[in-house]
């Protein structure tokens, strides 16, 4: 069941007033109630979906919480009044949700490796650290319906912003409250007011937490977010059809060409991580031995630029899926790489609308030298 919320100042059918609409069957009120919430709330999902992800780190755990705000909402749906917005209600009911699922996790944080140790010298142990809640990529086909002017005129941050994969590596290591202040203030633009109703707080406490939370983020971003602007320079452009010709022909001196000499490259769930170009060089003049060929199928997650990742074995017609990479560009060059690699990259492939696997066959996926 997919479910969702009304608009300002609407009143459903009550239920414990079935007294006052006798001539209509209780079936037949249900059915309109039903309806009529599908009806309204379903242009909220994927805004829901975001602040939740931004809260969490997990696209998974936010695709479960949405459905559980919906499911929360429905059952208490001839208990909503109107007075206030549903869209503020369903943030009210979701941001809670949120709340009790981060007090009943071990950790109160998803992490990119570069938060965990410090940068490695030495190749990896080939231990995935399954013990650890990485942080996971978010979609872009999920942002696409949703409006920019969704957010208040008190908003600090736009949409796009906040789902950048370092914005949101960041928010996750502020604790659960100050995350949700900071979301409901400065990216969905809400009072002081509005923000200590919804979270059963004070005034001071929300105007506390925002302070603490936007000094965490100064001190990562002394000159304010970088520029999120989509690009369609045909020189960002060149750069990403050559990052794909590297990887599908594994040239590392082409590849390595592209990168900026103080890049970082990340790969969850392993928690080494690499800084700098020489020691990315030599990385992957390892790690590429270990592979017969790439595919790099384009996609888009957290608004930066990213491919779904193929690989095989020699001979094999079968191209099995890999890994999720999300690209940060710098002028004309990548700042930083982030590759959501196996044993957990292949499970974030569905929420990309990706198969696991595809054969020569498949006339969907082609190769940099034209059909498989």
């Amino acid at each position: 069941m997919r479910l969702s919320f009304p608009a300002q100042g609407w009143k459903p059918y009550p239920e414990n007033k079935q007294h006052e609409y006798p001539h209509i069957p209780s079936r037949v009120r249900r059915r309109r109630m039903n309806a009529t919430f599908e009806q309204l709330a379903e242009p909220f999902r994927q805004e829901l979906k975001r602040h939740c992800y931004c809260m969490l780190g997990s696209v998974h755990e936010a695709e479960d919480l949405v459905q559980e705000t919906y499911l929360r909402a429905w059952r208490s749906f001839d208990r909503f009044e109107g007075r206030g917005t549903f869209r503020a209600w369903l943030y009210q009911i979701a941001t809670h949700a949120c709340l009790n699922a981060l007090a009943s996790r071990k950790s109160k944080q998803r992490l990119l490796p570069d938060q965990w140790s410090p940068a490695a010298t030495d190749m990896p142990d080939g231990v995935a650290r399954t013990d650890v809640a990485w942080l996971e990529p978010y979609p872009d086909a999920y942002l696409e319906s949703i409006a920019d002017e969704s957010a208040g005129p008190e908003a600090l941050y736009a949409g796009s912003e906040v789902v950048r994969l370092a914005f949101v590596a960041i928010i996750q290591q502020l604790p659960p409250r100050q995350r949700a202040v900071l979301l409901l203030c400065d990216v969905l633009g809400w009072s002081t007011q509005e923000t200590a109703e919804l979270l059963g707080s004070s005034p001071a406490a929300v105007n506390s937490a925002r302070q603490r939370a936007r000094e965490t983020l100064a001190q990562r971003y002394p000159d304010g977010l970088p520029s999120t602007t989509p690009s369609s320079n045909p020189a960002e452009q060149e750069l990403l059809s050559r990052y794909v010709r590297a990887w599908e022909a594994r040239d590392l001196d082409g590849f390595v060409a592209l990168l900026k000499d103080d890049v970082t490259y990340t790969m969850p769930p392993f928690s080494q991580w690499y800084a700098g170009r020489a020691e990315v060089h030599a990385f992957f003049a390892w790690a590429w031995t270990h592979y017969d060929g790439f595919r790099l199928v384009p996609t888009a997650a957290n608004r930066q630029p990213a491919f779904a990742a193929y690989f095989r074995a020699r001979a094999d017609p079968l191209w099995m899926a890999h890994s999720i990479h999300v690209l940060a560009l710098v002028g004309n060059a990548i700042s930083s790489l982030t590759l959501f690699m196996k044993p957990a990259g292949p499970q974030l492939f569905g929420a990309f609308g990706l198969p696991l696997t595809f054969t020569n066959m498949d006339s969907r996926f082609r190769g940099n030298d034209g059909p498989l």
